[in-house]
């Protein structure tokens, strides 16, 4: 099936909260990073495109209803065009609140992973080298790739294609492009911080 949303925003923006919203609005399944893990195929494929070599997007992503997150979101251009007729969601948050987020979370999970996947988060090292940065140390560094990212996505994507979400945006502007009505219960928050430094093993911050 075609995707019926393109995330383009990177991890730590709300994508997880996105993930569960959007299975709500659409059924299926979302596409994002926690999927990765148990989906041979997807490791597999998504290894392949960080390796340079070509991959057919719809076939890839056949099983999906909607896609965020990494590592998808680091080929947002290709899945893009691969579903022209899905809106591309841009997920954001001010920039040093990112930094802040993904430094306590994403960034420490290189660590943390079972042997098993350290291949695939070696390979997503090098995806995030090559389309983003993976100096994750150095905050002026991390922050100047984010902001590029973003920038690149709102000067790409046609205004009216463009869905320009933050969290605190809930569900209006993602039902006001798929033409869905808004549902009566509150936008789902999850995977704070806290949660994910929980479920890797990660102390929490003092």
């Amino acid at each position: 099936m075609a995707l019926k949303i393109v995330g383009a925003g990177v991890g730590r923006t709300g994508t997880h909260s996105l993930k569960i919203a959007l299975e709500q609005l659409l059924g299926g399944t979302c596409h994002h990073m926690i999927e990765i893990f148990e989906r041979p195929d997807q490791i597999e494929g998504f290894t392949r495109a960080f390796d340079g070599e070509p991959v057919d997007w719809s076939a890839l992503l056949a099983d999906f209803t909607a896609m965020v997150d990494f590592p998808g979101s680091l080929f947002w251009r290709e899945i893009a065009a691969a579903n022209p007729d899905a809106p591309i969601l841009l997920s954001s948050r001010p920039a040093e609140d990112w930094y802040r987020s993904a430094s306590n979370t994403i960034f420490l999970a290189f660590d943390k992973v079972p042997p098993e996947l350290d291949p695939w988060m070696k390979a997503v090292r090098r995806g995030l080298h090559d389309r983003f940065s993976d100096d994750f140390e150095n905050k002026d560094a991390m922050i100047a790739a984010y902001e590029k990212h973003n920038a690149e996505v709102r000067a790409e994507v046609p205004a009216d294609r463009l869905i320009d979400w933050t969290p605190s945006d809930g569900w209006g502007p993602i039902c006001a492009a798929l033409d869905l009505p808004v549902p009566a219960e509150p936008f789902p928050v999850t995977n704070t911080t806290s949660e994910f430094r929980q479920m890797m093993g990660i102390d929490q911050p003092q």
